[in-house]
């Protein structure tokens, strides 16, 4: 009963999702699948010269579409509302999450136990901001670039001029972002997560001692190189990689529509009436609070 209820609750929260890339598909003349998109589409980032800005910064102004759901960022098959996917993650021995022991038994059965936190429309936090539901938009100005989604009117407003993050124990849905370029590659830096979110529909987790550093490098006119490099000592034996890649609309006359998603919807109340509650965090499921 309640695997049936998550499930449901799973496939409500990417309502909204388009249709991740075939397993055939390319971009800039490379394989999508994670790992070979990465071997391909670096290389060419270092020879392709992007149109700019007027401060002459890469120019990725435009609406995107990322090229894998967050299903599940682990390789998966099909199932009940979930495509098969190939893992996100490239530098680990078996392209898996390398949770820690306690935290992989976690794992195994906490979409039975909680709901999916955007399915109760909280913000997607980061990086899973990236692979999100819906289109993207991004819109740059000097200093800033702002990462717009579709899906339940869910932003990022990502500086790029120099300055520290947020002071003191301050935690954040969406972290707190400070970018830099380096070259053309587009850095943030994200600290101050406050460990409520999770990475996919599958429950991969993390805690609020998560640092992230984003990379996003034009490999083309039409196609954004993504990778996340995750930390987090609390939960992970090591840091690993994630990599995915965005593709630009160009449907003439498209926008962002409005998919409203607000907290406390009644989408979830199947969920709760068979015992799932809202996802606490992993500091309050080990005990001793936040």
């Amino acid at each position: 009963m309640k695997t049936t209820a998550a499930v449901l609750i799973l496939v409500a929260s990417a309502g909204s999702a388009s249709a991740q890339a075939p397993a055939t598909a390319t971009a800039a003349g490379c394989p999508l699948e994670p790992m070979k998109f990465h071997a391909c589409a670096l290389p060419k980032t270092k020879t392709f010269n992007p149109p700019r800005t007027a401060d002459g910064r890469p120019d990725m102004n435009g609406y995107w579409e990322r090229a894998f759901t967050s299903q599940d960022i682990e390789e998966h098959t099909a199932g009940l509302g979930t495509q098969a996917g190939p893992s996100l993650v490239i530098d680990t021995p078996d392209r898996k999450i390398p949770y820690q022991p306690w935290a992989l038994d976690i794992k195994k059965d906490i979409v039975e136990r909680f709901i999916s936190p955007m399915a109760s429309c909280f913000p997607p936090g980061v990086p899973r901001h990236a692979i999100a539901p819906a289109s993207h938009q991004i819109l740059q100005t000097p200093g800033y670039v702002v990462h717009l989604l579709e899906y339940s009117h869910a932003y990022r407003i990502i500086p790029t001029a120099a300055g520290p993050h947020v002071a003191g124990p301050v935690t954040l849905w969406q972290g707190d972002s400070r970018g830099h370029w380096e070259g053309n590659t587009l850095v943030v830096d994200v600290t101050n997560s406050n460990g409520l979110t999770w990475f996919d529909n599958a429950g991969n987790f993390f805690s609020d001692a998560l640092h992230v550093v984003e990379r996003f490098t034009l490999v083309d006119p039409d196609t954004i190189h993504y990778e996340a490099r995750i930390d987090d000592p609390r939960v992970y034996t090591r840091p690993w990689t994630m990599v995915s890649a965005f593709t630009r609309n160009t449907e003439p006359g498209f926008e962002l529509l409005e998919q409203a998603c607000y907290e406390g919807n009644r989408a979830v109340e199947g969920a709760e009436s068979v015992g799932l509650t809202p996802y606490p965090g992993v500091t309050n499921i080990r005990g001793g609070g936040r």
